[in-house]
């Protein structure tokens, strides 16, 4: 199997989980609805968001048309840097594993944002349904997020004596998350803690290259 293939492959099978997750909590749930998986700390959790991975958000509505075209833009260079990668018989196959995923996860959040407020109507105290007769929620790019995995570990008090914080209560992993944006933080930390050194490593093989073709042809004249 080629690395191409492989790549591909990573790239829809994290597709195909994250989308089928989504649209399965989307038509069986209601917003705000959830049931236990694994005790108190693993829970699937309903909600949707207009932003960026872990439901922060980006203001208005134009904020929101800038953000899934820079997704857009985004995913375009980041597909053409993953297939510049693969050519590349020096990279490991980790790496570009990395990246295939970083893409997945950013495809992922653009397909919710893209079609799924025109082929879905309001979560708001209900199931939605696909393809409802009186149309979507909202137009295309204005869409929102599906989000449900959700790991309340643990929760307490900050001391006392602590600035600013000292008193409240607090509660750890309090954000709300999806497959996509598990795949882009698996495939960034992933990079930061294995292949720190491969950028640099990857442009001293490219000027190597380019000293060593120049010398060749100034032999050859």
């Amino acid at each position: 199997m080629s690395r191409l293939t492989k790549s591909l492959l990573l790239v829809f099978s994290v597709l195909f989980v994250d989308q089928f997750v989504k649209v399965l909590v989307k038509t069986n749930m209601y917003l705000g609805q959830e049931f236990s998986v694994i005790g108190d700390w693993f829970l699937i959790h309903f909600v949707e968001n207009n932003g960026m991975a872990f439901g922060i958000e980006f203001a208005g509505e134009y904020g929101k048309i800038f953000l899934s075209l820079f997704r857009i833009v985004a995913v375009i260079g980041i597909g053409w840097y993953l297939f510049k990668l693969i050519k590349k018989e020096e990279v490991p196959m980790g790496f570009i594993a990395c990246i295939a995923l970083i893409l997945a996860g950013a495809i992922g959040n653009i397909i919710d944002s893209a079609v799924y407020g025109l082929i879905f109507n309001e979560s708001y105290g209900q199931v939605a349904q696909f393809l409802p007769a009186e149309g979507g929620y909202s137009s295309f790019l204005h869409g929102k997020v599906v989000d449900m995995l959700y790991f309340p570990l643990f929760s307490g008090r900050y001391p006392g004596w602590l600035p600013f914080i000292g008193g409240n209560d607090f509660l750890f992993f309090r954000p709300v998350f999806n497959i996509a944006d598990s795949a882009i933080t698996i495939g960034i930390f992933s990079i930061l803690l294995f292949y720190r050194q491969l950028f640099s490593k990857l442009d001293g093989t490219e000027l190597e290259s380019e000293d060593e073709s120049e010398t060749a042809s100034q032999q050859e004249s």
